[in-house]
């Protein structure tokens, strides 16, 4: 039976990084990514088991990873499967495998909380300018003859010299959570939901109303935002492998940055203070949700307990 969220939790909304997925060596094999996920669900049981309403999101990237290397392998056998299908496949595997480790952890603690997972859509537009110049690079470097086949596919892959051939993608804005609503009932009738997995799968409406996938990598710190704002959470938390943000990162001049207010951590943004591949996106991220009036935090995965309380973490807040 399901047990509800009491009525005053806070909606908490959880981004888990790539990290929580892999092995500590970043080894993609089902073996490695379970006792990763079985890891990553203990803390987020704890926060359960006081009576959060949580609702999680998470990376895709090495998931996507093994498909692409499948389509490579089996180019010259079969057509490759799109982006948007291998959105929707690792959506669905890491989204059951979550709901396995997490019930198991909840009942280790004699809490039952039911799981689902929406495979969920997120529109983009056609028109945005990732689609004219993609820039997002997926999968590894291969060989020219071996690009080829995957140009003749209709891909777009760049010479990056002597590492090979790379392709590259469209990363265009998310625009809507197609599927906000469902994951919003879902919340409030006590479960637990993964959804958005990987950014969403990305689709387009097109001139007649349908809605059709495209080849693009949605930033999945990005959709998080996006998707906290969609079913009014609270608080957002984007779980990284650091405990906070930091300035003049990789100086003697390091300095952790704690509670801040969106304005605050504009200024250090615009400063350069963080890598445009790394913390970027999640900085952006947490001030798109603290812009909206609500609290936002970057933390590690273990202290995410402590960043909602909180004692720990770059903890955004509105001006």
């Amino acid at each position: 039976m399901t047990t509800s969220a009491p009525a005053t939790a806070h909606r908490v909304l959880i981004a888990l990084g790539g990290n929580a997925m892999t092995g500590p060596d970043g080894s993609t094999s089902w073996i490695d990514q379970n006792v990763a996920i079985k890891a990553a669900m203990e803390p987020v049981a704890d926060l359960l088991a006081t009576g959060m309403a949580v609702t999680l999101t998470h990376g895709n990237g090495p998931q996507v990873g093994n498909v692409l290397t499948k389509n490579e392998l089996a180019a010259h056998e079969m057509s490759p499967v799109p982006l948007d299908w291998c959105g929707a496949q690792t959506q669905a595997t890491i989204g059951f495998t979550i709901q396995d480790a997490l019930e198991s952890a909840l009942a280790a603690r004699g809490a039952h909380r039911q799981t689902v997972t929406v495979v969920t859509r997120t529109r983009v537009d056609e028109s945005d300018p990732g689609f004219t110049n993609p820039t997002k690079p997926i999968g590894r470097y291969l060989p020219r003859e071996r690009a080829e086949l995957l140009i003749a596919a209709g891909q777009i892959w760049q010479d990056r010299g002597a590492k090979g051939w790379r392709r590259v993608v469209a990363s265009p804005e998310p625009l809507e959570i197609l599927d906000a609503q469902a994951v919003c009932d879902l919340g409030d009738a006590g479960y637990v939901v993964i959804a958005a997995g990987g950014g969403g799968i990305p689709v387009v409406r097109q001139d007649d109303g349908r809605l059709r996938g495209i080849e693009a990598v949605i930033d999945k710190d990005l959709t998080a935002a996006l998707l906290a704002r969609s079913i009014d959470a609270d608080v957002l938390v984007i779980a990284t492998d650091v405990d906070h943000a930091v300035l003049g990162y990789g100086t003697p001049d390091q300095q952790d940055i704690g509670r801040v207010t969106v304005s605050q951590l504009e200024k250090y943004a615009a400063q350069g203070h963080f890598g445009s591949g790394s913390m970027a996106p999640k900085v952006e991220a947490v001030l798109r949700f603290a812009r909206s009036g609500h609290r936002a935090v970057i933390t590690s995965l273990e202290h995410i307990g402590d960043a909602i309380a909180g004692d720990i973490g770059t903890i955004v807040v509105p001006d």
